[in-house]
């Protein structure tokens, strides 16, 4: 069971200290039985009643010190697999996690993450249970060997057609497992595109009927069926189980006569071992769909590893005054899996200045994010080279490279935190800057936290503005920036914003269609269709 491996790989000396005192219990559990069937047969004597007493303690303090272990170890295996996949994700390159989807990544972080989080609790019972059984068999063992013989063929015929119709349950929860993924991405239509979905009848009813409730209907039918054939394998093994007690009843004792001594005790045995044995036979499918979600996370994480960015920290600052950012036959290539064609962006040979104002412009489509995202180092090119003056951006150094960077993307994510150099003076700076913004009587600034981000998207779009500027870097980048403002305050970016900045020496990149604002510029460069089609210098408008 790959959740064991889970539990034990967190920490294999807590592990085994845990299934140690765990076998105590279960031994300790198989011994009272002993003596319960020994106090039968017998006078209660005072020497069974101290053993008793002392078993029964004994039982209870291992017991509870082996769960009480495996609880700790259990959540702090969830625990660690949380911060493992979230470090794994927060490594990977953008494009591999743009490949993924986000419905993806959510899907494993919280339903399978969950999964295994739900059933690690089972686990310490669990483990008890399975001491009560080896103990029980054990005691079975000593009180005759031939008995003990033919429940132990009696199971290893018993256990693999359980173990059958589980492999069924576990073949149909990984399908619906895949189908889930599926339907996550459904759920983030609906609440991604609600908009479009209500204002359109149609296409509402076309995605209801043909895509959520087709994908829901799957992932139904296939759960329906692993816990049809989980059911199966539970009440097969209890009727197996019965099968065994009427065999010892009523055909052992006309085979093996001398055996008849010690059946009331192999009876009473097995009867109280039907409550363990039903708990392991019941904890058996949430195992299997724990194992399923433990082999997600695995193969995401594998995923994930596989296109892991080379870890680096960075020790040297990053450079205030630099001179030119050069890109030299850069190349990046969008493969689409459901089409034959690529789109390709490059070879791009360009050269910023430091303290330059850059308008990137071009249709739609034509790659100016894509650029963007070369630019600021989130993607890394296929060919090419980008230079810092002299020193070229590889590998070991590109988080460095990263640092002189403060943007707002096209699809940015507002952080309710703030961050800057010099956290003492942030909440004044922020106070300073949300009346710039005219944001003042909508939001607060408290110890470097904003009081709210539930505003308008062009609201949401200045505090983004807010959080670049505290950051204070060399180089800002401003990916349509200006799409969700009102006309005025469009300008105001364009003409006092913008030209604060500048006047900080600060490098700014802007991709814009807002033409008119254009003559604002030291240089446009236009793409089309991922080519650079013109770079053009001008004069630049004085501030």
């Amino acid at each position: 069971m790959q959740i064991i491996w889970l539990l034990i790989k967190a920490s294999w000396i807590s592990a085994t200290l845990a299934i140690l005192t765990g076998i105590t219990s279960g031994v300790c559990s198989a011994r009272l039985i002993a003596l319960v069937n020994s106090a039968i047969s017998q006078n209660a004597t005072q020497s069974l009643l101290i053993s008793f007493a002392g078993l029964s303690i004994l039982a209870f303090v291992t017991g509870s010190l082996s769960q009480f272990l495996l609880v700790d170890l259990a959540q702090n295996s969830v625990y660690q697999l949380r911060l493992r996949l979230s470090q794994r994700i927060l490594a990977s390159s953008l494009r591999q996690l743009e490949q993924l989807g986000p419905s993806r990544l959510f899907a494993v972080l919280t339903q399978d993450v969950q999964a295994i989080s739900n059933t690690v609790f089972v686990i310490p019972f669990l483990c008890i249970d399975l001491a009560v059984v080896g103990g029980c068999l054990i005691y079975l063992g000593w009180l005759s060997i031939w008995v003990f013989l033919i429940v132990v063929a009696f199971m290893v015929v018993a256990i693999p057609l359980v173990q059958l119709l589980l492999n069924f349950a576990y073949r149909y929860l990984n399908l619906a497992r895949q189908e889930d993924d599926q339907l996550f991405t459904h759920f983030r239509s609906i609440t991604d595109g609600l908009k479009e979905l209500k204002l359109h009848s149609v296409r509402r009813q076309t995605f209801f009927a043909e895509d959520l409730s087709v994908s829901a209907a799957k992932s139904r039918q296939y759960q329906k069926n692993a816990f049809k054939f989980a059911a199966l394998s539970s009440g097969g093994g209890q009727f197996l189980f019965f099968l065994l007690l009427g065999v010892l009843l009523f055909g052992v004792p006309e085979a093996l006569p001398s055996t008849q001594a010690v059946l009331p005790a192999y009876i009473l045995t097995l009867s109280y071992l039907m409550g363990p044995l039903g708990n392991i036979i019941q904890r058996l499918p949430n195992l299997a769909s724990a194992n399923v979600s433990i082999q997600k996370v695995n193969r995401m994480g594998l995923k994930l590893a596989e296109h892991a960015e080379v870890e680096t920290v960075v020790t040297k600052p990053t450079p205030k005054d630099w001179n030119q950012l050069k890109l030299a036959g850069v190349v990046h290539t969008y493969q689409d899996p459901g089409a034959d064609h690529q789109f390709r962006v490059g070879p791009i040979d360009l050269t910023i200045n430091s303290g330059e104002l850059v308008f990137i412009v071009g249709g739609n489509g034509s790659g100016k994010s894509t650029l963007a995202k070369l630019i600021t180092g989130l993607y890394t090119p296929e060919s090419g080279e980008i230079r810092l003056d002299a020193e070229p951006i590889v590998d070991t150094n590109r988080e460095w490279y990263r640092q002189l960077f403060s943007t707002v993307f096209a699809d940015y994510y507002l952080f309710e935190r703030l961050i800057s150099e010099e956290f003492s003076t942030l909440d004044a700076q922020a106070r300073a800057y949300l009346r710039k913004l005219e944001l003042e009587q909508k939001v607060t600034v408290q110890d470097g936290q904003l009081s709210t981000t539930g505003l308008s998207q062009g609201q949401r779009k200045r505090l983004a503005l807010l959080s670049a500027y505290l950051e204070n870097r060399s180089i800002y980048l401003f990916d349509e920036w200006a799409a969700d403002q009102d006309p005025i305050f469009r300008e105001i970016f364009y003409t006092q914003l913008l030209a604060e900045l500048k006047q900080r020496g600060k490098t700014i990149l802007v991709i814009s269609h807002d033409d008119h604002f254009f003559h604002l510029a030291d240089r446009i460069i236009k793409l089309d269709y991922g080519r650079m089609e013109s770079d053009e210098y001008l004069a630049g408008e004085q501030w």
